[in-house]
Formats: structure tokens, sequence, C-alpha cells
């Protein structure tokens, strides 16, 4: 009697586990940002997306495929050539992610490793596009531009795959030896065209300052000559009376004169 009771505590210990394998093995979850695709052995991948949470599948007959729908960064290096077929070094950073209800279609077209398979190509061919149409130089002075260009190109093109671009930057941007040799050329000749035209217009500067301030004495000269010949004595009194304050100012100003001797003589006492 005992021995028919654990036999059949046993037994239902193990339908128990079996049962427990079962509803585990029918559970999966989808954590927060991503998104699950159910594939059916019988009917295939469904057209439909799980959203976040624990869900329940059919063992064995399906399997959930989980994608992270949350914004990525991807750097695409790219050698191209300008209008002016000068080589062209360009790096892209895009942030991407996928439309979540286009998952069943990326899943059957693409697979998981998606931004592998369209990413890289899709931004060579835009890139080398958008490179063509500028020269060298307005890459540089017109970098603006071309950066909102392939951003607008570039997202159209994504689209087409169901993905999102939400930033799309151009973090590196050099030229070949060439053309950055004779970059630096350039610059160098336009500095001392700038030094040497600095030198002209101090020279210039210099000359004319010569002439006004030659104009200045002999006009100043002029003057003296025509006081002198009218009225000399008028100004010679000036000068002396000039002068006599001078010397009253530096004797008042002296720590050894405290006072004028009386027999001190100065301009004041000179004959008139």
């Amino acid at each position: 009697m005992a021995a028919q009771f654990f036999t059949n505590i046993g037994k239902l210990g193990l339908g128990l586990a079996i049962a427990g394998g079962v509803v585990n093995t029918a559970l999966y979850n989808v954590d927060g940002g991503h998104r699950a695709v159910i594939f059916d052995r019988f009917s295939g991948v469904k057209n439909y997306v799980v959203g976040e949470g624990t869900h329940f599948l059919i063992p064995w007959v399906q399997k959930p495929i989980i994608y992270d729908i949350r914004a990525k960064p991807r750097n695409v290096p790219v050698i191209t050539g300008s209008k002016d077929l000068q080589n062209v070094n360009i790096t892209l950073r895009i942030l991407f992610r996928p439309v979540a209800d286009n998952l069943p279609k990326i899943y059957t077209t693409l697979g998981l490793d998606y931004d592998e398979r369209v990413l890289p190509s899709i931004t060579n061919e835009i890139l080398k596009a958008v490179v063509a149409q500028f020269d060298a130089s307005e890459m540089i002075t017109q970098r603006e531009v071309v950066s909102q260009k392939v951003c607008e190109e570039l997202t159209d093109r994504a689209a087409q795959f169901g993905l999102i671009l939400d930033d799309i930057s151009i973090t590196h941007l050099s030229f070949g030896k060439e053309f950055t040799h004779a970059v630096e050329l350039k610059q160098v000749a336009q500095q001392e065209a700038e030094r040497a035209r600095f030198l002209v217009e101090k020279a210039e500067q210099q000359k004319r300052a010569a002439v006004i301030s030659a104009e200045g004495d002999t006009e100043a000269a002029s003057l003296l000559a025509k006081s002198f010949g009218s009225a000399g004595e008028g100004l010679v009194e000036l000068r002396r009376l000039e002068a006599a304050e001078d010397i009253a100012y530096q004797l008042s100003r002296s720590r050894n004169v405290i006072y004028l001797p009386p027999g001190q003589q100065t301009l004041l006492s000179l004959p008139q």
C-alpha cells in the first residue's frame, strides 16, 4: 500500500516537472527597447511584432527573434573622388534604428545583421555621388551644404530598407598629400603677399608723415620770419617772459633755493 502511494507521488512529481518544463519553454521575455518577431516552423515568419513583456509561444514549433530597436551609432569610412579629381577620405557617423513595424520584412530579407548588410553599401553609394558634385576646396568652404545633401539623400535611401537615421555627421574629412601640400603652399604665398602689402602701406604712411612734417616746418619757419620782420620786439618780449616763468618754476621746485637773492640776475632784470 505504501509502495503504491510513493509510486503515485513519484509519477505526479514527474508529471509536474514535465509540465513545468513545457510551461517554461512556452514563455519568453522581451526586454525594454526590444521587439520580437515570431518564426513558425509551419507557416514561416509571422506578420506581426511582439512588444515588451512576457509572452507565450508554442514550444518546438515557434521561436522568437529579438531585435534591439534603440538607436545605435556606426562609423562608415569612405575613400572617393571630388569633382576636380582629388582623393577625399571621409567618415560618417550614423545614428540608426529599425522601424519596429518593418521587423518581419527586415528579418525575412536582411536577417539580424541588417546594419552590416545595408549601411556600408548605401553610405558608399551616396557619398560618392554627393562628393563628385563639389571641388576639393568647396568641400572645405561649403561643408555644411555637403553634410545637408548627404543627410537628405542617405535618409531617403535608408528608408527603403526600413531604417531610420536619427543623426548623420561628418566626423573626418581629409585629402591626398598632393592637395594638402598645394594648400599649404597657397597659404604661405598669401601670408607673404599680406606681409609685402603691409610693408608697402607702412612705407607709404611714413612717406606721407615726412611730407606733412616738412610742410609743417616750412610753414612754421615762414610764420617766424614774418613775425621777426613785422613785430620782432613783441616776439622777443614774449620769449623772455616765457623763459622767466620757466626759471621761476624750476627754482620753486628746487630744495636748495628758498628765495631769490636780491642781486640774482634773471631774465626779468635784463635791460630792455
